[in-house]
Formats: C-alpha cells, sequence, structure tokens
C-alpha cells in the first residue's frame, strides 16, 4: 500500500486556494494556464470572467443576479479550477499539448455552464432554480447569443455547446458530434470538475441542503426532504464514481499529476476530500439521522446560512 506523506496528510484540497474568494480561484486558473500557453492569450479569458461576474452580481444587461444558493457563484469557480488542474495534468503527462483554441472554449463554456439558472430582468416570479431541469438548454441560449456579442464564430459556439452538453447527468456522451479528439477530451473535463468541483467543496454536505430547496422548486422528482436528499446521496456517489471511470474516462485522473507538480502531492486531493465527505455522512445517518443539521455546520455564505434556519 502506498504511504501518504506528511505533507500530504498535512494539506487539505480547500487549504490549497482561498476557494470563498473567486479572484484568488481565477488567480490561480491563470497560474495553471501559463505553464502552457502564451499569458496574452489569456486576456480573452480575463474579460469573460468579468462578465461572469457581471452576470452573477446582476449587472450585466437584461439580467437579474444570480439567486439559487447551491448553483452559486463559488460552485462556478470550484468547478472551473477542477478543469484548470486536469488541462494543466494532461499536458505535463501528454507531449502534445491540448491546443489553445478548444483550451480557451472550455474555460469560457465552464464560466458559463450554469448560466441557465439566471433570470432574465422581466422574470420577477420565484428564483432561477425553477430551470433546474432545463437549465443546461437555457445556458446554450445565453452562450450563443454571448458569443455572437463577442464574436466567436459559430463553431467555437457548437464546441462549447457540445462541451456543455457534457455536464448532464442523463447526456449519452457517445451521441455528441464533437469536431474533434481534443474537443471530446475537454468535454469529458467538464462534465468531471463539474461533479468532483461540488462535491470535495469543504461545505458540500451542508450545500446539498440548499440544493433540497431548489429541487423542490424546480420539481425534481425524487426527492420527499432534505433528509431523503442526504441519504440518496450515498447513492448517488456510486453512480458518479462509475460515471467518472466510464463515461468521462477517468479524465480525473489528471489531476493528480498537476497536483504533484503543483504541490508536491502525490494522490488526488479531490476524490480523498468526496471520500471522507460520503464517510461522514454516513456516519451521520447512521448514528443521528435526526440531528442531521445540527452535525452539518460547515461556514456557507450569510444568506444561504440565513436560508437553512428560515426553512422548516
Amino acid at each position: 500500500m502506498k504511504k501518504t506523506s506528511k505533507k500530504a496528510r498535512r494539506l487539505q484540497l480547500a487549504r490549497l486556494v482561498n476557494m470563498n474568494s473567486p479572484d484568488a480561484v481565477f488567480e490561480e486558473v491563470k497560474n495553471n494556464f501559463i505553464r502552457s500557453y502564451p499569458i496574452a492569450a489569456f486576456r480573452e479569458i480575463r474579460i469573460v470572467y468579468n462578465d461572469f461576474l457581471a452576470l452573477f452580481n446582476g449587472y450585466y444587461p437584461g439580467y437579474r443576479s444570480c439567486n439559487t444558493i447551491y448553483h452559486d457563484k463559488t460552485h462556478t469557480t470550484d468547478t472551473l479550477l477542477a478543469l484548470s488542474r486536469m488541462i494543466d495534468g494532461y499536458n505535463l503527462e501528454r507531449k502534445r499539448k491540448l491546443p489553445l483554441k478548444r483550451v480557451r472554449i472550455s474555460l469560457i463554456a465552464m464560466l458559463f455552464h450554469d448560466s441557465g439558472f439566471i433570470q432574465k430582468k422581466s422574470d420577477s416570479k420565484g428564483t432561477g432554480a425553477k430551470y433546474t431541469k432545463e437549465h443546461i438548454l437555457r445556458s446554450i441560449d445565453f452562450i450563443e447569443k454571448y458569443f455572437r456579442k463577442i464574436g466567436l464564430s459559430g463553431s467555437d459556439f457548437i464546441s462549447a455547446r457540445n462541451m456543455i452538453s457534457c455536464t448532464g447527468l442523463t447526456t449519452d456522451i457517445k451521441a455528441i458530434r464533437f469536431h474533434d479528439r481534443a474537443e471530446e477530451i475537454l468535454g469529458l473535463m467538464l462534465g468531471t470538475a463539474d461533479m468532483v468541483g461540488q462535491m470535495a467543496g469543504r461545505n458540500y454536505l451542508e450545500k446539498l441542503l440548499l440544493l433540497y430547496h431548489e429541487f423542490k422548486e424546480g420539481k425534481v422528482p425524487g426527492y420527499e426532504s432534505e433528509l431523503d436528499l442526504l441519504k440518496k446521496t450515498i447513492i448517488f456517489y456510486g453512480f458518479i464514481q462509475m460515471r467518472l471511470a466510464n463515461d468521462y474516462k477517468k479524465m480525473h485522473e489528471y489531476i493528480t499529476p498537476h497536483l504533484k507538480m503543483r504541490y508536491g502531492i502525490s494522490e488526488d486531493l479531490y476524490q480523498k476530500a468526496i471520500e471522507n465527505q460520503i464517510r461522514y455522512l454516513k456516519g451521520i445517518l447512521k448514528k443521528t439521522p435526526g440531528k442531521y443539521r445540527q452535525k452539518l455546520k460547515r461556514s456557507i455564505n450569510n444568506s444561504s446560512r440565513e436560508s437553512i434556519t428560515n426553512w422548516k
């Protein structure tokens, strides 16, 4: 059995970067990017990032601010960082790096992969959670308009559409007509990042309480209560492990070479964090299922904490 280094034991995924700061996360994304590509090529990504902030903060023309408390701004930056780490790990492992053009499109697609939750100014009923079941199609629609606005081609949009489609849990990846192998790889990475980025988050279990109420508003069937969703998360974990291995072709394994180069850690801290989350959740459900809220106390933002407190 491989021994874990003392340094690896000291380090936790959440301690590598301040995940509560979108700007700190984006700076790390830039650092990952410029190890393989010219810094000048990152300027376009920075412009898009500013538009992403404007959209989620309510300053983008025609749109309200993000009001989904699970699929929030931090969720997107969590997944963006996971994607950039996979891309860096792939480039470290392979003789031929992923092409710059496709990589830039993938980062833009990740930034707006949940834009479908954002309501238009004219839409004042409920929250964006009501669009849960169709949010991917709405995200693709937003990106098509956005690409035209910033001068990206129709072919670039199709690439982004294909990549974002990979984030759908029921999407048949084999049915997507990718332009080339690089586009397919990056699409699989988007789907992977969307999963591991959220499930490895330090307050993932707390945010599941918020996710239940998003599902309730979005009329997603199969969940009777917060506790029911927590129980079914154990089943969901097994499903995700199979999807990561089979449908997403183990793209998460490219995180490890990145972590080894960047931090000297020879293990996948994302998988470690996810396993710890599930282990802790199993303990709650076995020993104190009626006190799950008291056991889930890691910090989330104030508005989200208030929402949990107010829900009965």
